[in-house]
Order: structure tokens, then sequence, then C-alpha cells
């Protein structure tokens, strides 16, 4: 009997109807292991993954395969993006015995959960092949796989094994040094890293345009410049519908793995947000409105949460829905055909695979508006108008399948996008979005005593929330507080922060778990500090405890948040690329001396307007009332709204002319 079909999340649904006797994580299946004394398969993955469902076609809907595995072990299916601590466990337990990882992963564990093998995908006969010699060696000399558990086991506790480090004085050369290990990783000509496959790695440009805006470095900006427009022209980016795909599968960023995740999308509306707070260039807004729109039309849900990511396949083929036949451009687009194919280098036989063809751009418009006689207006328009006669086209395909579970910490990733663009745009729409998903989580996934749930479906919550979860959304309060000046955003942060400290915190290294004290522990307690696409839960940690300490005027949150980064000192400064937000929390720790506080009835339209321009150490805050608020108190003052400019610890003359405040903010201009 199959147990999945008594589950929420759409990974273990998909693999509801196949004949292996699979079960969800649980003490059923653990206990049933022990129990028959037979080993267990453990196979991670996620809704939007596309060789997850080529291994299910393979070998999981095969009943010659779920013979032997219902005979011999006990499976079971665990969703990634519910259980990130499992995932995380035995995604260590790959990295130690192959060098590598990635989904779907499979891993063959002896009855207490210890891992003996792990892998990725396997084709049927390799599969099998694997399956049987784990069966005989279980039978005739379990004590090999008994030294081989032993041995990854000490590997994944050696990994966990984090010391508090000696304290070491950081200083600006920091930063430059952390650039220099950097430059030699990167591809000038198409941007992002070098090599192929690229993600985009929203956290890394986020922290670039910090460093260019403390060292006016042209090499970065060229290097951010390049990226965004590269990515932003590439395949990788849903010109028709809004949003951009996982990754792209080669150096160009022409060929996107077409998976479409909400954690991605939230980060990347953050980073075109702040590029055009510093470049006012209208592409990057273009960018963040679409991700808008597409999540509008299909993915938010009527509770207010935003679900979590749209499948590559469709008509089991991938990127089927995203990519379009030169006939079918044909017919569709008529007089313009010819023209959209020279945007989009459309080709008769197609441009990828099963003669299909994926839109991306290699000239710049100014190339087109020369060409074709248009002016800048006439080109954006008429591309605007064949976006939409292809995007109701779309509308009518056979859609990939939507993973319409609701993650709090993609949530809050995403609201905290939204925040950032509404700084930049001023436009109503993100912050109407932002609270209501924030109202949504605070009403739907906060229980008692600020302990929070990490997933929601079906107008249920489950899962005891982990650390990303309370981090990322103490960091979208945060944010929604600077844009909105209502004080119960901070209120709220400071209540997550300090249930985090009491149910997460390890006083021995300083740094945080990535499960609760409440949680059954696994067979080891993980501590996550890489920043990878999605910045560590640490790193984050760090970020919101010396911004509190700011808003909160509390210097243990700052000592705390200062040995945190002092752990991962040298990661920071040998590979930024994969500490980019510990580099955020060492350039606020650096250059976070500047306060604006604006107190008064036209506090928040004031605030409006400074956030318009790119101040990434400004710390915000404010009251359009009379506020006890560490930093509103005794600052009102009646019929008046006052700008309080202070500078380390040093406070200007009240003043209340938003052009005088970026006087204040930038002496040199």
């Amino acid at each position: 009997m199959n147990h999945l079909q008594y589950e929420s999340s759409p990974y273990l649904l998909q693999h509801r109807n196949n004949p292996i006797d699979w079960y969800s994580w649980s003490d059923v299946a653990l206990d049933k292991a022990k129990a028959e004394n037979k080993m267990l398969i453990i196979s991670i993955g996620y809704a939007a993954c596309h060789w997850c469902h080529v291994m299910e076609h393979e070998s999981f809907e095969d009943f010659e395969v779920a013979e032997i595995m219902n005979i011999h072990f006990i499976s079971i299916k665990v969703d990634r993006e519910e259980r990130p601590d499992i995932d995380h466990i035995y995604m260590n337990a790959a990295m130690i015995t192959t060098g590598q990882g990635g989904w779907p992963l499979n891993i063959i564990a002896l009855p207490d959960g210890r891992p003996v093998f792990a892998g990725t995908y396997f084709p049927k006969q390799q599969w099998i092949q694997v399956l049987d010699y784990f069966i005989k060696l279980y039978k005739e000399d379990r004590q090999k796989l008994e030294i081989q558990a032993k041995k990854i086991s000490e590997g994944l506790h050696q990994i966990e094994n984090i010391t508090l480090q000696k304290t070491q004085k950081i200083n600006v050369e920091i930063l430059d040094t952390i650039w220099e290990n950097w430059l030699e990783k990167i591809d000038r000509e198409d941007g992002g890293s070098k090599g192929a496959p690229k993600f985009l790695m929203p956290n890394n440009y986020e922290y670039l345009m910090r460093y260019y805006y403390q060292t006016k470095n042209n090499d970065v900006a060229d290097y951010i410049k390049t990226t965004l427009k590269k990515v932003a022209f590439g395949g990788i980016h849903d010109i028709i519908g809004g949003g951009f795909a996982r990754y792209s599968v080669d150096a160009l960023w022409k060929v996107p793995h077409f998976e479409k995740m909400l954690y991605d999308n939230g980060q990347i509306i953050c980073l075109y947000a702040q590029a055009y707070q510093l470049t006012k260039r209208p592409m990057y807004k273009s960018v963040c409105e679409q991700i808008f729109y597409w999540i509008e039309r299909e993915m938010t849900d009527k509770s207010g949460g935003i679900y979590s990511a749209l499948d590559a396949d469709s008509e089991g083929i991938e990127g089927k829905y995203y990519c379009w036949t030169y006939g079918e451009l044909e017919t569709l687009l008529k007089d313009d055909f010819r023209f959209f194919c020279d945007v989009y280098n459309i080709e008769e036989n197609g441009n990828f695979e099963n003669n299909l063809n994926i839109l991306f751009r290699t000239k710049e418009h100014e190339y087109f508006i020369e060409k074709y006689k248009l002016s800048n207006e006439q080109f954006h328009q008429k591309l605007s108008v064949l976006h939409d006669i292809l995007l109701h086209a779309r509308n009518n395909k056979i859609k990939p399948a939507t993973d319409d579970k609701i993650l709090t910490e993609w949530n809050a990733l995403f609201i905290k996008g939204l925040c950032d663009a509404y700084k930049a745009f001023g436009d109503d729409m993100y912050l109407k979005k932002a609270t209501e998903i924030t109202n949504f989580i605070l009403s739907d996934c906060k229980k008692e005593n600020y302990r929070l749930d990490r997933n929601y479906k079906n107008g249920k919550s489950s899962i005891n929330a982990f650390l990303q979860d309370y981090a990322f959304f103490i960091d979208a309060l945060i944010s929604l507080h600077q844009v909105t000046l209502i004080e119960k955003y901070l209120d709220e942060a400071k209540n997550f922060l300090e249930y985090t400290i009491k149910h997460f915190y390890n006083s021995s290294n300083g740094l945080f778990y990535l499960t609760s004290d409440i949680d059954k522990q696994l067979i080891v307690r993980s501590t996550e500090t890489n920043d990878n696409v999605i910045p560590s839960g640490n790193s984050a940690m760090a970020k919101n405890l010396f911004l509190l300490s700011k808003y909160f005027d509390n210097s243990e949150y700052e000592k705390m948040s200062a040995t945190m980064l002092n752990n991962v000192l040298a990661e920071i400064i040998k590979d930024g690329r994969y500490f980019s937000n510990w580099a955020i929390v060492l350039d606020l720790h650096l250059h976070s001396n500047t306060e604006v506080v604006i107190v008064g009835k036209d506090a928040t339209e004031k605030m409006k307007q400074l956030q318009k321009t790119y101040l990434p150490n400004v710390l915000f805050s404010g009251s359009e009332h009379k506020s006890e608020f560490a930093l509103c108190k005794e600052r009102y003052k009646e019929g008046k709204t006052l700008i309080y400019v202070c500078i380390n610890k040093s406070c200007h003359q009240a003043i209340e002319n938003t052009e005088d405040a970026l006087t204040l903010l930038f002496p040199r201009n």
C-alpha cells in the first residue's frame, strides 16, 4: 500500500499511485524499518524537478523495481522544500561519498537512518544493480555497511563541528580582498560565474552593488551591468509571462532548466529594484513589474499566500509551454513575424531541441530601432503588443503543474522583494501585496508564543518552521517597517527574534541550528552557513541581529551578530560568491552608521521620496504620530514633519525638506 495519498505535498502526491510502498518521513516508517530489520531508501526531490519525474517514470512506476524495493526496503519519499533539514543532512552525505549532489537524491541507509550510499538520478537497470548490490551486502557482510555508516556519520558530525573563532579585527580592506579573490571566477563577457550551468545568485550582486557604492570601482559596475542585462536578455527570463527559470544549463543564459521558483523570483525583484535605485535603467523596472504580474496572475492563493513553483515539464516535454515552433509564431504574429524573429533569434528548424525556439536576445534595442526606423517608444510598444499576443496564445496550451504549497521562507523572500520594489518605484501595488502576504503569515502560520509553521496547504498550516523561515520573515518585517513606519512590524520582528534565540541558538559557537530544540532529533543537528542561491539562515539572522540592535538600542544583539560574522570571516574572504549575504553583514558592521528618522503626519510620504535613492547602509525609521519607540521618542512636533539625519551618533538639526536630507546624506554632491 502506498501511503502518500494522505499527504499534502504536491511532490509526494505525484508518487501516490506508484506501485512502491512509499511512506513519508515519519516515526511509522522509521519504526517499521527497525522492527523488520530492513534498510531504508530515502528518495528526496521536489515537484518542479525534471529528473525527479524522469526517474519516477523509468523506475518508480515500474513493477519490477517496485517488487525489489517493497520486499527488501522501507521506502521514504521526502519533499526537500518541506523538509530542508532532512535534505541538508543527506545532501552532505552525498558530498562526502561522491563529491557532488543534486536531485533526485537517492539514499540507502541502515534502519536507524545512517546513510551508507548516496546518488542522484539512475536509469532503471542501473538502479536495480544498486539495489541488488546492497541487498546482497546486507545479507552477507553487514559489518562492511556498519563501517561505512560509521565513517559517513563521523563526516557529517565533523561538518557540523563549527567552533567559536578568535575575534578578528575587521576593516574596509577586507572588502577589497573579497573582490580580488572573486575576480578570477567571474565571466566578464556573459556575466555570472565562469562555466555552466549558471545560477543567477541574486545576493551576489546585491552585495557587489554595496561594494561599488563604497568604492566606485568601475570593474564591479560593469560586471553587475553585464550580468543583469545578459540574464534579462536570456532564455532564462520568461519575457512573455514574466519571471525567471531556476538556472541556465549553458554559459550564455540561453537554455533554462525551465522550472520557475518563488525563491528565485522574490530575490530577483530585490536585485533589479535595487539596481534601478542605483541606475534608473528602465529595463530593471520592467523586469520587476513582469515578475509581479506573473505572481499575481498565476501564483497567488485565495489565502493571500504565494505558491512555490511551476514545473519544468508540460505534456511530458521540458520547456514545451515556454517554447515556440517557427510555424506557430508565423501564424500568430503575421506582419510582425520577421521583426520578432530578428529580435529573439528565432530559427526555422528551432534554436532548441524538438524544433522548438527559446526566446532570447543578443542585441540591444538601439540596433533594432535603427534597423526598423522606430523610435524607442515604438520599439517597446511593438514588443509589448507581440508579447501580449503570445501570452494569450500560451494560456491556451497545457500548462506546467503548479506546486501549490505555500512556504513561509519563500513568501518572506518575496515580501522583502516587494518592499524593495516599493522603495524603488513607489507603486502602491507592491506595498499592498507585501502587506497581504505578511497578514497571511501572521494570521495563518504564526502560532502560540511566536512559533511559526513552515508549510500551508488546503487551508491548514503544518511542519514546525526552520531557521530560515524565522530569519527571512524577520527580515521581511524589518523591510515592511521601513516603508510603512508601522511600529507593530518591528515589535513582531523582535518577538520572532527572541523566539529564535530561545529555540535555535547554539551558545557554544554563537550560531543557530537549522532545527528547533522542540523538533525530533535527526542523526545530526545541522548548522548551515553557506550562502547559496538562497542565503543561509545564519547570515540572515546575523543581519537581523545587527539591524534590530539599532532599532532597539540593544548592544547584546550587535555582539551576537559580530560573533557570528567572526566565525565565517575566513570563508567570506576566500570565496564571497558563497558567503555574499555574510559579506553584506560585514559591510553593515563597517558602514552602517547613518540613521534617517522622520516623524510627523507626512512621515511616510517623505520616507517614500527618500527611498527612491539607493542608500544601502542607512537605517530608516519614523512615525506619523507621537511615539515612545526608541528612535522616535521626543521627536514629534505638532503640525510639522521633521527629518532627523544622524551620522556616527551625531545628529544634524531637524529639517523638513527631503532634498536637504539627501544633501546631508551625499555631502560631496
